[in-house]
């Protein structure tokens, strides 16, 4: 109960900071990504305010032996770049592009009830599905 109530607490602060600074409105990612056209940099501030505070927090909070809230640290471990991860990278970068959402802010949007957030979402869902079978089938011809 308790790590499910800390959870709630970090997305509902997760959303918030999403809404907050824009990250939730497709135009505003669509523009920063528009490099060569009328690019907005304003982005460019959040992601350096978000990489200060992980890195400041991360330092901090590995000095303690365990997490608060569990008996081991999970940090990842592989290193290499496979076919999978390039493939998954090129297709999360053109839907950002293309959608103006990722993941997190597309639910946050969903409160905003906007059919095209929905569309986007139930697209992306449907995606992750599709990947789970094509990697099963993939990894039983093995």
């Amino acid at each position: 109960m308790k790590n499910a109530f800390a959870a709630l607490v970090v997305g509902f602060v997760f959303a918030i900071g999403l809404g907050v600074s824009g990250m939730t409105q497709p135009q505003k990612v669509v523009g920063f990504l528009d490099l060569f056209g009328n690019w907005d940099p304003s982005l460019v501030f959040v992601m350096m305010g978000a990489i200060a505070v992980h890195f400041v927090t991360y330092l901090l909070i590995r000095r303690r032996s365990t997490p608060l809230l569990d008996t081991k640290w999970h940090v990842p471990t592989k290193t290499e770049l496979t076919p999978a991860l390039m493939v998954g990278a090129v297709l999360f970068g053109a839907g950002w592009g293309l959608a103006g959402f990722c993941p997190g802010p597309a639910v946050t949007s969903l409160a905003s009830f906007e059919p095209r957030v929905f569309y986007f979402v139930i697209s992306m869902l449907v995606g992750m599905y599709l990947f789970r079978l094509v990697d099963k089938k993939l990894k039983l011809q093995k």
